[in-house]
């Protein structure tokens, strides 16, 4: 396994279709009184082109700024934030169907490191915004909190 190298720095994506128009998906992301409620546990403010927040995961004592690159309403938004080997971005798009639905798409691009730590990275970032989608899918369409960022990784399991 000496040999294995990247050819090229892999990014993180994910998806989902949510069964809910782009604007309500779209305002859950970027209004924190949503967001909290399937993702992180405070927010500092709104995402609005320019902003710096402050996201935190209070029960994992965690908390990190964000930069918000863009905002293009009920389409796109970029942020940049601290990765493990420097700042990555991540991207969110929304693609609206005639039927009212919504797929999201989330990138996360720019890590860096050893190759081993980037496919880490790669792979810890993938798991986690699919929780994140299948939170906020279970929030909007069924009104229920799965709960599944917080139950990720409990105290009492060793490596989880």
């Amino acid at each position: 396994m000496d040999d294995l190298k990247l050819s090229e720095v892999p990014v993180a994506q994910t998806g989902m279709l949510i069964r809910r128009p782009a604007h309500e998906v779209f305002e859950a992301f970027v209004n924190p009184d949503v967001t909290t409620r399937f993702w992180f546990t405070a927010s500092t403010g709104r995402l609005e082109e320019g902003a710096e927040v402050q996201w935190e995961w209070g029960m994992y004592g965690v908390s990190v700024p964000v930069m918000v690159r863009a905002v293009e309403p009920h389409e796109r938004i970029l942020i940049e934030w601290p990765g493990e080997g420097g700042p990555t971005t991540v991207e969110w798009t929304f693609t609206s169907f005639e039927d009212g639905t919504t797929f999201v798409q989330i990138t996360n691009s720019g890590f860096s490191g050893a190759a081993d730590e980037i496919v880490e990275q790669v792979t810890d970032s993938s798991q986690g915004f699919a929780l994140v989608l299948a939170g906020l899918k279970a929030l909007l369409e069924h009104d229920v909190r799965l709960n599944v960022v917080a139950d990720r990784y409990p105290e009492s399991v060793e490596g989880a």
